[in-house]
């Protein structure tokens, strides 16, 4: 009978997770870099974040409060992935955003981590974990795209004269 309750109720959860893992295949070759190599290209904050998907305290990244015009980058790859245009207060302590420059720069997954289901972010190109999306956020798309600044790099606009 415990066998029985296994296969029922374990075996699905397994699997689900199986299929939640990250697609190593679908990332840029150039960026499938070891460990050690995330370490020695990022600083300490930055590879806790983007590697090991970690949290920076709300209210503390660079970003957060940001009011240039310009585009927010991937920090490890510098693939583009949000404009100031979608930049918007949130009162998270987080930047925010309701919508990526390309939804494929973006790439989304489950995240079982706190006990609740949440939606992870990553950068497409080179898997950096981002931060999380939310369905509270404002219209068009109802999208909270709550990031950490240490994943993100800044490209002020230039003005073209």
């Amino acid at each position: 009978m415990k066998n029985l309750i296994y296969i029922i109720l374990i075996c699905p959860l397994l699997a689900l997770g199986q299929t939640l893992n990250e697609d190593k295949s679908a990332l840029d070759t150039e960026w499938d870099l070891t460990e050690s190599e995330w370490k020695n290209r990022l600083t300490e904050l930055e590879y806790y974040v983007l590697r090991q998907k970690g949290t920076e305290y709300a209210f503390t990244g660079t970003y957060w409060d940001n009011k240039e015009t310009g585009i927010y980058r991937c920090k490890a790859c510098q693939l583009a992935l949000f404009t100031s245009d979608t930049k918007y207060k949130s009162n998270t302590g987080w930047p925010s955003f309701w919508e990526p420059i390309n939804t494929e720069n973006v790439a989304e997954e489950k995240d079982f981590e706190l006990g609740i289901i949440r939606t992870e972010v990553v950068c497409s190109r080179c898997g950096g974990h981002l931060g999380h999306v939310f369905p509270d956020g404002p219209k068009p798309t109802g999208l909270r795209y709550c990031l950490n600044s240490a994943a993100l790099d800044f490209e002020i606009e230039k003005i073209k004269k």
